[in-house]
């Protein structure tokens, strides 16, 4: 993989063939209208044996496909289906854990600030005093020298 990469950046601008997934075969849809009928009076010739075969594996191809189309449905439905359930479950539990930490941290700040009311009334006086000289040195011009 290393060479072929060096090989391909040794010349970015040229063109590269990249391989396109190949798509399913389409069948044609079953006859309406079949022309190859015997008459009641005659019997099957020795050539009829040959297209009523190719007829029957055409059918049978047919079905097979419709089979496998049905089937590959089926397993890209029951994906869709785990996909979408897992995605359900994890935001389910994520929605629960959020919800516990937010809870947690109401109770944290309620905490703090019945701690802090408690705390505030004794240091009232020193609180005020450090958010006065907080408001009053933004206010202060500060001078830069270029």
């Amino acid at each position: 993989q290393k060479i072929r990469l060096e090989k391909l950046m040794k010349n970015p601008d040229k063109p590269i063939d990249i391989p396109m997934r190949r798509e399913d075969k389409k069948f044609a849809e079953p006859p309406d209208f079949v022309r190859n009928i015997m008459g009641s009076s005659a019997g099957a010739g020795s050539g009829e044996f040959h297209v009523y075969r190719h007829l029957r594996r055409k059918e049978y191809a047919r079905l097979r496909h419709i089979e496998t189309q049905a089937k590959q449905e089926q397993l890209e439905d029951n994906y869709r289906k785990r996909v979408d359930d897992n995605k359900r479950k994890a935001e389910e539990k994520t929605a629960k854990k959020r919800a516990k930490r937010q809870k947690r941290k109401l109770k944290q700040r309620a905490k703090k600030s019945k701690t802090g009311k408690d705390n505030e009334s004794q240091d009232s006086d020193s609180d005020e005093s450090e958010e006065q000289e907080a408001q009053e040195e933004p206010s202060q011009p500060s001078t830069v020298d270029k």
